[in-house]
C-alpha cells in the first residue's frame, strides 16, 4: 500500500485526503498538491483501523498534541485510558504515548485500539526499557526492532532523534541546561559510551523502509532544543535544525511523510525567527513546537507560559503545537492536568488560526459574542471550549438572569446598553409618529 505522500505524488486523492478535505473545508485537489510537496501531512498508519485522519501543515487549522503515558513511578492502563478519554473529550487532535513504565506494548496497543485520533511514540524509550536502562548493552539494531514492533501495532508517527551527532555534542557543553530532550540525552550517552555515530542517523534509510511499509510519519526530534531561555536559538539548536532539513529530503526520497520538531524555551521576540528558520532549513515541512515557554519562572503554571508562546508560534506559521501541562518540570500529569493542558492549547491554536486568517476561524467567536450580548447562557456554554467549567462558574445565578454576579443588575454594561437601545428605539418611534402627524396636518391644511 502506498504512503499518503506517494499517492499524492501519483495524483491520487485517497479516502484519507477526502476526509481531511471535508474536515478542513478545503479543496481536495489543493490538499493533495500540498501533501505531494511535503507541506501537509496525514499521519495515518495502515494498521490503525479506528483512526479519524487529520491534516497538519500549510493553510489548514493549527493542531494540538497531548502527551500521555505511564512512568516507572506510576503505571496504570486504566489511568492512561482516562487521559485518552480527556484527550478526545476536550479536543486534542493527537496524543503521544510516552510511557516509560509498565508493560509498554500492552499500554500502547490498548491506547491505539481505543483511539480515533492519531497516536505517536518515542521508540527510544522502549529500547532503554528493554535494556533495563543499561546504555552499554543497547545495540544499534535494537532501535530497528522496536520501531518495527511499534509500526506493526499501528503507531501513526514516531519521534526519531536522528539529528544529534557526535560532532554536535560539544556545542551543548556550555549551555545552562545542557540537553533536555530525554531521547536526545539517551542517544548522546550511547554515542559516547560506544564511540559510534547516532544509530538513528546511520540507519536512517532502514527506518525509512519500515515507515514506508506502514505509512508511519517521521517526527524528526530536536534533541538539542533549548531547555531554558538562556540557551534559545544557539549554535547547537540551529546546527541540528540544518541536519533535520537534510534528513527531511532523505525521507521524502523514500516517500515518507515528515514533520520537524522545534523548541522548547524561546523568548517572545525570538519566536518568529525560529519559525522562519525551520521553514527555511526544512523545506516547508510542517513545524511541531513544544510550547515554546516564554519564561522560566512559573513552575506549576507552564501550561500558561507555553500557551503564550504557542499562540505566537502558530501566528507566525507553526503548524502543530505540543501541549504543556501544569505538571511540566515537576511530575507526571494526571487526567486533570491533561485537561488543563489541552484547554490552554486549544485556546492558543484557535487564536493562531484567527491571526493566520484561516477561513471561518472566527465564526465561533462571533456567534458566542452574539449569545453573550443576548444573555443566551446555554448557547454560550455550547460554544465554549469547556462547557462544564463555564456552567459551574455561572451556577450562582443560573441561566435566567440577564446579568452576572460580578456586575449585578445595575452595573451590567450590556444590560444598560440594551436599555439604551430600547429607549432610543422608543424615542425614535415617537419622533417618527410626530413627523407623520405633522405631515398629515400639513396635507389636510392644503386641502
Amino acid at each position: 500500500m502506498a504512503t499518503q505522500l506517494k499517492s499524492a505524488r501519483d495524483g491520487i486523492i485517497t479516502k484519507e485526503m477526502k476526509y481531511v478535505a471535508g474536515q478542513e473545508n478545503v479543496d481536495a485537489e489543493r490538499l493533495r498538491d500540498e501533501i505531494s510537496k511535503g507541506t501537509i501531512i496525514i499521519p495515518a498508519n495502515i494498521n490503525h483501523k479506528k483512526i479519524h485522519p487529520i491534516g497538519i501543515g500549510k493553510g489548514i487549522k493549527t493542531k494540538i498534541n497531548a502527551n500521555i503515558g505511564a512512568s516507572k513511578i506510576r503505571a496504570s492502563v486504566n489511568e492512561e485510558l482516562k487521559k485518552l478519554e480527556y484527550c478526545i473529550k476536550y479536543g486534542a487532535d493527537t496524543a503521544m504515548d510516552l510511557s516509560t513504565g509498565g508493560n509498554l506494548n500492552i499500554i500502547r496497543q490498548t491506547i491505539i485500539d481505543n483511539s480515533p485520533i492519531p497516536i505517536g511514540t518515542v521508540p527510544t524509550y522502549q529500547v532503554v526499557e528493554e535494556a533495563s536502562g543499561k546504555i552499554e548493552s543497547m545495540k544499534a539494531e535494537d532501535w530497528l526492532d522496536v520501531i518495527e514492533v511499534q509500526a506493526k501495532q499501528g503507531v501513526d508517527y514516531m519521534t526519531i532523534h536522528a539529528g544529534v551527532l557526535r560532532r554536535t555534542l560539544p556545542l551543548a557543553r556550555n549551555r545552562v541546561t545542557g540537553i533536555v530532550s530525554r531521547g536526545g540525552a539517551i542517544l548522546a550517552r550511547w554515542m559516547v559510551e560506544h564511540g559510534k555515530e547516532n544509530p538513528l542517523y546511520t540507519q536512517f534509510g532502514q527506518i525509512c523502509d519500515i515507515f514506508e511499509k506502514y505509512d508511519v510519519t517521521f517526527s524528526l526530534g530536536d534533541s538539542l532544543r533549548p531547555g531554558s531561555l538562556a540557551d534559545a536559538t544557539d549554535e547547537a539548536q540551529i546546527e541540528e535544525l540544518k541536519i533535520l532539513g537534510e534528513l527531511t529530503l532523505k525521507a521524502w526520497e523514500k516517500d515518507c511523510q515528515v514533520m520537524v520538531e522545534g523548541p522548547g524555551h524561546i523568548p517572545l521576540h525570538q519566536i518568529k525567527l525560529n519559525v522562519e528558520l525551520q521553514k527555511k532549513y526544512c523545506h516547508g515541512a510542517p513545524f511541531y513546537v513544544l510550547g515554546p515557554l516564554v519564561t522560566d519562572i512559573a513552575p506549576g503554571y507552564d501550561h500558561i507560559t507555553s500557551a503564550i508562546g504557542a499562540a505566537v508560534a502558530g501566528q507566525h506559521g507553526a503548524d502543530y503545537l505540543c501541549y504543556v501541562t501544569p505538571a511540566e518540570h515537576l511530575g507526571l500529569p494526571g487526567p486533570e492536568e491533561v485537561k488543563q493542558g489541552i484547554i490552554a492549547y486549544k485556546i492558543a491554536a484557535h487564536a493562531a488560526d484567527i491571526a493566520k486568517g484561516i477561513p471561518n476561524a472566527r465564526d465561533r467567536d462571533d456567534e458566542l459574542s452574539k449569545a453573550r450580548f443576548d444573555f443566551d447562557w446555554e448557547k454560550q456554554f455550547a460554544l465554549s471550549l469547556d462547557p462544564e467549567t463555564a456552567r459551574k462558574i455561572r451556577s450562582d445565578l443560573g441561566t435566567d438572569a440577564d446579568f452576572c454576579s460580578m456586575c449585578g443588575p445595575d452595573y451590567c454594561s450590556m444590560r444598560n446598553f440594551h436599555k439604551l437601545i430600547g429607549e432610543q428605539t422608543f424615542n425614535e418611534r415617537k419622533r417618527e409618529e410626530k413627523r407623520l402627524k405633522l405631515k398629515q396636518m400639513e396635507e389636510e391644511r392644503l386641502i
